[in-house]
């Protein structure tokens, strides 16, 4: 009979070979993308299958190669890692069932595939490594694997802006790797140890200047990696120039891991929240610089990018606040982010695709022409700012709920400033429906307005825009208007191009290849909205097992007994005994 714990490697283990398998491969694009699917698949199955069975059997623990827990790789997978990696394990595989039906809409004239697939697979596993590493050095490890995958799938199709962009993100990375592996280093050079279950005891021991410099160095990294103000300024400009599958997947998951590590080490590490209040200023930093940089964009990207930094700031609350309720609404709302934001920019990859841009200035009519792109965005736009009664509602609801129950000032800052944030939110996503779904193309606008002017002028004929010309184009834009959703006729897809981009057709290219939208993109990006919608459904049973995951953290000492056994946890204090006067920090 299978044991639980055999499955544990299995979301490390499976990427890492199919991510072989698929080079071996390369020639064979069919071939990379069953292999990478059904290795995606079965992460995704493990990775459920070890949420479900936490629930019975409490937290599983494998000791790679047999080797005792103190000395040797510990893998972990408690309710907190296995809600993590169901997370991203879906919207992982669902992002690439839409590369891949992208690639196949393109052809060879994409990102080299041989490149994607392996790469791709070696940051699922990069990711699962880190949410189940059991000690900081093999957490540094998952970051470095999804990292150096990172760097590969940012500058995929060698185009200036994305070798640009992909420099400061390896600056960047490479500054918050060597702060991260400087912390390891004095960690163990204080403990004797890196293994998360042994340095509750040892740090609890520890001089408190020294536990709190120590507490800062493993901050300051995964602030980086998170993106907390003020050290996100490398995101805005790094993720819109990637193609829309990588864009999609680094905006659900990589600064997620960041959060992850301070959820963790924050809670088991450092329970007594000396912190605390330096992690409320920032979190409420991070939300208002990252709305109000949202609230000034002209491109939906751009816009996105600042509002996935601000939303980290909601995160970070959370885990400021430090009650069991604190704990679990930032739980939640980590879980509400990976799938809203991923979803919101595959649509706008499509929105790309079928409207040639991402500027709000080329967009317009986008709602008529492809109503269901519009209810693709609208749906998650909404969720995202905070719409009563999707899960960003419930998970900010929980949020203000904890911050008022603390009832310090900084708290109930925090509470206006979630308010503000949200209200800020709801405001820029509406300003882009309104622009690029709702209104008509503003370069269309503007030669209506220079064919009037003409018109009154003497000379009108021969003006430099040509009213023969303004005329085609809006013709263009009504024909555009009446195409349905997924249009395939030709004629109809070449209208709409010309209308949404300002561009004339070029009738030596097909106009299918200009606008097309293909049903394997959309499916994909359907379903991670479906699974966004699910979550308002699901909110109850997800809940529970946020709180549960809260309750742990909280406690610290089933963690330590699943690893080290009960000896060792029963030399460890919960957190409601280390915090503040003996209550919950």
């Amino acid at each position: 009979m299978l044991e639980w714990p055999t499955l544990v490697p299995l979301p490390v283990l499976v990427p890492l070979v199919a991510a072989g398998l698929a080079l071996a491969l390369a020639r064979h694009r069919r071939a990379q993308a069953v292999v990478s699917t059904v290795a995606l698949s079965v992460v995704l199955a493990t990775s459920v299958a070890m949420l479900l069975a936490v629930q019975d059997v409490g937290t599983l623990v494998v000791t790679v190669g047999g080797w005792p827990a103190a000395s040797g790789i510990s893998l972990v997978a408690d309710q907190l890692s296995t809600l993590m990696l169901s997370v991203s394990s879906a919207v992982t595989l669902g992002v690439l069932v839409y590369s891949v039906a992208q690639g196949a809409a393109d052809g060879d004239d994409g990102a080299p595939v041989a490149i994607f697939h392996p790469t791709y697979l070696v940051l699922s596993a990069g990711v699962s490594n880190a949410f189940l590493s059991g000690d900081l050095f093999n957490l540094y490890v998952g970051f470095e694997m999804l990292l150096a995958a990172s760097f590969v799938l940012l500058t995929l199709g060698g185009t200036s802006a994305r070798i640009r962009a992909g420099s400061t993100y390896v600056v960047v990375s490479i500054a918050s790797s060597l702060v991260f592996l400087a912390a390891i280093a004095l960690v163990y050079a204080a403990t004797g140890t890196a293994n998360l279950a042994q340095l509750p005891e040892r740090l609890d021991a520890l001089d408190d200047g020294v536990r709190l410099a120590l507490q800062l160095a493993l901050l300051v990294a995964f602030g980086i990696k998170a993106a907390v103000f003020p050290l996100s300024a490398w995101l805005p400009d790094s993720y819109p120039t990637a193609p829309a599958p990588v864009t999609a997947v680094f905006a659900g998951l990589l600064t997620k891991v960041g959060v992850y590590a301070i959820i963790r080490t924050q809670t088991l590490l450092f329970p007594e929240g000396r912190l605390d209040d330096l992690l409320l200023v920032v979190a409420l930093a991070t939300m208002l610089v990252g709305i109000l940089g949202a609230v000034a964009q002209s491109d939906v990207k751009r816009l996105l990018s600042f509002t996935l930094v601000s939303h980290i700031g909601y995160m970070v609350f959370g885990i400021a606040v430090g009650s069991v309720a604190g704990l679990a609404s930032a739980i939640f709302y980590v879980v509400h982010h990976i799938t809203v934001q991923t979803t919101l920019f595959l649509v706008l990859g499509l929105v790309e695709r079928r409207g040639g841009s991402t500027s709000m200035d080329h967009l317009g009519g986008m709602a008529k022409l492809s109503p269901l792109l519009g209810v693709l965005f609208f749906v998650p736009a909404m969720n995202l700012a905070g719409i009563p009664p999707l899960s960003g509602f419930l998970g900010k609801v929980g949020l203000i709920q904890a911050g008022v129950a603390d009832g310090g000032v900084l708290p109930l800052v925090l509470v206006g400033g979630s308010v503000l944030t949200s209200l800020l939110t709801l405001y820029a996503v509406a300003k882009a429906w309104n622009r690029a779904f709702w209104s008509r193309p503003a370069t269309v606008g503007r030669e209506e307005e220079t064919r009037a002017d003409d018109d009154e002028a003497p000379g009108a004929a021969t003006t430099l825009s040509g009213v023969g010309e303004v005329s085609q184009r809006q013709d263009a834009v009504e024909r555009a208007q009446g195409v349905s959703a997924l249009a395939t006729e030709e004629d109809d897809e070449a209208a709409a191009a010309g209308a949404l981009t300002g561009a004339a057709v070029d009738p030596e290219r097909t106009p299918v290849e200009m606008t097309r939208v293909p049903r394997g993109m959309v499916a994909p990006t359907a379903a991670l909205v479906a699974l966004g919608l699910s979550l308002t459904v699901l909110a109850g049973p997800l809940l529970r097992v946020a709180e549960d995951s809260a309750l742990e953290l909280d406690q610290r000492q089933p963690y330590v007994r699943a690893v080290l056994g009960q000896a060792a946890a029963d030399r460890v204090a919960p957190t409601t005994q280390v915090g503040p006067a003996g209550g919950s920090r």
